[in-house]
């Protein structure tokens, strides 16, 4: 039970609040689309920040401060229920008696903490306006909510930690990836972000502090999000699945391999259990998972999986070995690339693997590989040996090895085969 005095003073705060001014990011998220706007995405990937900037945006356009009602849900001081909602609605216009609902907009920031909030969310957008934002840390309860209760009303965006080219705009706006003289710098840059990561508030962050506030961030994501959202009493068994979720990134992921770890560890875990994790894990956004290529949703969704972590630089400060292995932090980093641009990825294996696929209206447009060492004699082969399979399997002329620093174009039983440094692929056709 949450008092009505309280909900106004987490209003009047809001709304005395100077909304800071926010980085400019590549997604681009609608103002008047006449429809409820989701973002989804991993804690502290600046989910909130763009809300921030679409009241900037209203502000600017002359909306006035009164008319925003923002509301953050990840409150400890909240308690309330599904019932309970219209009560922020009604503090509301007790504090601003002159407002008239119709003329405001909402945006309620981590609304999936109130059990059942999709019928207050729908009502609002059938009874007062459509000038809804919400925020969420779990997709499958946001999916499974917007399903029910919002179906044919939302448009969901993907929030993701700073993308490459973004990271690069907020430490070193003026360098140019065209520039001989900026390749250095750029270089440099891509290095740090590889091994620390995108997370917003990080990236001005000394370095001595950035593992343990990633490591923070994994803690509250296993204690708030999994252990206490689901109930979860066995937390050490939670604990060990995650940690080899993350130690697993850039490489193959099996539930049946860590069903057996902990089996001889004497854990007492049935596989079926860990399958509900791994789907909880992608759920609060620890990882991504991607499928092995098919035609068929079905093999596809069955295939194993191949698995990265949500921000390298998370990945790094929670496992070591993963920080010391250049080739699979690269992967993951271009894997969350791809994400981050909204591509739809898979990995494909027929004797040879090629690590990415991108797939586009049911069909694979472009094949890449990724290799941070691509001077190796035997790795260089290996390479565009999965590349030149893929290419032949779907048609392509062409395809992309990502380096870390290595250019090179060549071509194979007629396949053309760009290598090119991975800081240069996502910064520079960005700019």
């Amino acid at each position: 039970m949450t008092g009505k005095d309280l909900l106004k003073t987490i209003i009047t705060d809001s709304q005395q609040r100077v909304i800071p001014e926010v980085w400019e990011r590549t997604l681009k998220i609608p103002t008047d689309s006449g429809k409820i706007i989701t973002l989804s995405g991993v804690r502290r990937s600046g989910k909130t920040y763009h809300l921030f900037s679409l009241m900037n945006q209203l502000k600017a356009s002359g909306v006035p401060n009164e008319q925003l009602l923002y509301f953050n849900f990840d409150d400890e001081r909240l308690q309330l229920s599904s019932r309970e909602l219209d009560s922020i609605l009604q503090a509301y216009q007790e504090l601003y008696p002159t407002q008239k609902l119709s003329d405001c907009y909402f945006f309620f920031d981590e609304i999936q903490e109130v059990d059942g909030w999709e019928k207050f969310i729908s009502r609002i957008y059938a009874s007062i306006n459509q000038h809804v934002f919400i925020t969420g840390s779990n997709a499958k309860l946001l999916s499974k909510e917007i399903a029910t209760g919002l179906r044919g009303r939302t448009i969901t965006f993907e929030v993701y930690p700073l993308s490459f080219a973004e990271y690069v705009g907020v430490l070193s706006p003026k360098l140019n990836p065209h520039s001989s003289t900026d390749k250095a710098t750029l270089i440099n840059l891509f290095d740090r972000f590889m091994h620390q990561g995108g997370f917003p508030e990080l990236v001005h962050q000394e370095d001595e502090l950035k593992d343990k506030v990633l490591q923070e961030y994994f803690n509250v994501m296993v204690l708030r999000d999994l252990i206490e959202r689901y109930q979860i009493s066995n937390s050490s068994t939670l604990k060990y699945f995650c940690k080899r979720v993350v130690g697993a990134s850039g490489g193959e992921f099996s539930v049946n391999k860590v069903y057996n770890e902990l089996k001889s560890q004497g854990y007492q875990v049935g596989k079926d259990t860990l399958y509900l994790y791994q789907n909880y894990v992608e759920a609060i956004y620890l990882n991504r998972f991607i499928n092995k290529y098919s035609h068929s949703v079905v093999k596809a969704e069955s295939s194993q999986k191949k698995c990265y972590v949500i921000d390298q630089g998370m990945g790094a400060a929670l496992d070591y070995k993963l920080s010391q292995e250049r080739g699979r932090l690269l992967e993951t980093t271009v894997a969350l690339e791809l994400l981050k641009q909204g591509r739809q990825i898979a990995y494909q294996q027929n004797g040879s693997e090629c690590d990415f696929v991108v797939i586009e209206k049911g069909r694979v447009t472009i094949a890449i590989q990724v290799a941070a060492d691509f001077v190796d004699v035997k790795t260089k082969e290996r390479e565009i040996k999965g590349l030149i399979q893929a290419c032949q399997k779907f048609g392509l002329s062409e395809g992309i090895i990502l380096t870390f620093d290595h250019t090179e174009q060549l071509e194979q039983e007629g396949v053309r085969i760009t290598a090119v440094p991975a800081w240069q692929f996502f910064f520079g056709r960005s700019n």
